[in-house]
Formats: C-alpha cells, structure tokens, sequence
C-alpha cells in the first residue's frame, strides 16, 4: 500500500520575520544573522515534526498584491516597520533594514541549495500562492501541511488539508476551527468579511466579532458554503420578524463593504493571474529535487554561523532526493 505524500508549505515571509525579530544571533563578521539562522534551525525543526515528502516555500512579491490595493487602497497602510526586539550596537535604523533585506535575500539563496521548491512572483501575495498550491492537481491527493501564524488560512482547512501556527503551537484542522469559533472554515472568509481583519487595515461592520458573527448567523458552522446573497436575506428575514438585534440591520447598511473585504480576503478563489497559474503548475509538476550541501555549507563559512547544527535538516533533505529517484527509477 502506497504512503500518502505529504507536502509542507511554508509561509516565508511569516517564518523569516519571526526569527529576525527573536534571534539575536551574530556572525562572526559581525553583521546580525538571526533572520537566516534562525529560519533555518526552523526548517530543521519543522521537517523532522512534519517528514514532508516535498517542501514548498513561498514568498510575497514585492510591491504586495497589486490587485488588491487596487480595490482598497488602504490595504495594509500603516503597518508599522519590522524591527528587531533590542538595539545593535552601532547599527543605524537604515542599516538595520538593509540588513533585514540582505539576510532575507540570502535566506532565499540558502534554500536554493536544498531540495525545496520557492515561489515568489512580483505584487503577488503568498497567501494566494499558498491557496493556489493547496488546489493545483499534482497534490490533490496528497496530505497538506502549512506553516504560518496567519489566521488567514484557516479558510483552507479540509480532510487534506492543515495548518500549523508556530507560534501558538498549534495544529489546525476543520474540527479545531469549528470547536473555536463555531464557523466552518467553508465560510471563515465570510465570517471575516464582516469581522474585518485590523492588521490588514480592513474595516469590519460596527461591534461585530467573530462571535457575534457565529451567534447572530449560527448556519455558518455548517459544512456548506454560503454566499453573501445567503446573509443578505437571512438578516432580511430577521428585520421583518422585528429582531431587536442591531446586528441584522448593520449587516443590510454595509452590504458593500461586505462585498470589497470578501473579495480582499477569501483564497477559495485564489487572485493570480492564468499565466502565473500555469506557471506555478509547470514549476511544481517538474522539480527536480537537488542539493548542493558543499556550497550551502560554504555561505555559513560566508556568512559566520558554521557552527550551527543542521544534521537533521541535511539527513532529511537527503532523503527527499533518495526517495523522488526512486520513485523516478520506479516509474521508468
């Protein structure tokens, strides 16, 4: 009996910045290097957790996504700068972003010497990335583990598909979504919609959380998936019946916005373009997994971590490319 495959997907930008805020780590050289060290001893520490069969890591484009911004421009503004929790000696503000861009630029080249798959196309989020890789056919069998703290993906939850928050610790699934928020991950970006989401600057309806949202519409804990249009006429219903429940009325008042912060947040449908899906489907369909440990061992000489212990991580690597030539020598 074939072993269900099974493919961890990472959110590299959510990992990067984790480690870059925590690690205090200092190469020898005497530039920070906790972004990269520490996204690596992550790596080492997921894939001996999860035992992924592939590794797939996705980056957000630069520029964000340009097709959200275009329907709210306000999304994602006044995101405070990401800095690290304490104060490099003699290292100026501008400094200290240039060096959060250079180790996450050099994160991207270390990775490229192991066997992993990474995405990153130009104003394209991950988050749709991510939905799109749980979707495509190569893995429509396969078990599906992503790796973020971002609430987001709770959407995505299915029989084949998890997520795991490194930072809560946390392992969720469609029972682990329903027994919280009493909300079927089927319909978590509606739910949302209405909610809004502060750290994505996206305003919900006045008062209304996720549990009013669970308490005032119940149905959406169920399995189906429900439409706007669906709450439209339940909250309609409700008003005629004289609810005394500000809460159907606010609904009615803020359809439109409803509408835009659904369209902002929902990955069921993932915002990418036919010609990057086609080319996310050639890129996955034909990896050919390799490793090259000589010249990653190299950047950490580089870099001035080559004291750091990545047995694990290089054991596990190895056999990723083992078992895919196998497969491969199988099947010739």
């Amino acid at each position: 009996m074939n072993k269900q495959k099974r493919v961890m997907i990472i959110d590299a930008l959510n990992l990067f910045i984790r480690n870059f805020i925590v690690d205090p780590s200092i190469g020898t050289n005497g530039n920070p290097v906790g972004g990269v060290k520490g996204s690596l001893k992550s790596i080492q520490k997921l894939t001996r957790q999860i035992k992924p069969d592939e590794i797939v890591v996705v980056w957000d484009g630069p520029g964000g996504s340009r097709k959200k911004k275009s329907i709210l421009k306000e999304y994602k503004d006044g995101r405070k700068p990401i800095r690290l929790n304490r104060n490099i000696e003699n290292m100026t503000e501008d400094q200290e972003s240039n060096n959060k861009v250079w180790q996450q630029f050099r994160l991207f080249e270390y990775l490229n010497q192991m066997p992993i798959i990474q995405i990153l196309e130009d104003q394209i989020e991950a988050d749709d990335l991510i939905a799109f890789i749980t979707k495509c056919d190569k893995y429509k069998n396969w078990n599906k583990i992503i790796v973020s703290s971002d609430k987001d993906f709770l959407q995505l939850c299915d029989d084949k598909t998890l997520l795991y928050r490194p930072i809560q610790d946390k392992i969720e699934t469609v029972v682990s979504v329903v027994s919280e928020f009493q909300i079927h991950p089927n319909n978590f970006a509606l739910s949302r919609s209405i909610a809004g989401d502060k750290s994505d600057n996206i305003d919900g309806i006045g008062g209304a959380g996720l549990k009013s949202v669970a308490k005032y519409l119940p149905f959406l804990v169920e399995s189906k998936s429900y439409l706007i249009s669906d709450i439209e006429i339940f909250c309609q219903e409700k008003i005629l019946e004289k609810a005394k429940v500000k809460f159907y009325q606010s609904v009615i008042n803020n359809l439109d916005k409803i509408k835009i912060n659904y369209s902002l947040m929902q990955l069921y449908s993932p915002n990418i373009s036919v010609q990057v899906s086609q080319k996310m489907r050639y890129v996955t369909d034909n990896f050919v997994p390799e490793m090259n440990l000589t010249h990653f061992q190299k950047m950490t000489v580089e870099d001035g971590f080559s004291e750091i212990n990545l047995l694990e991580m290089y054991a596990m690597m190895r056999r990723i490319v083992r078992d895919h030539n196998q497969e491969k020598n199988e099947n010739a």
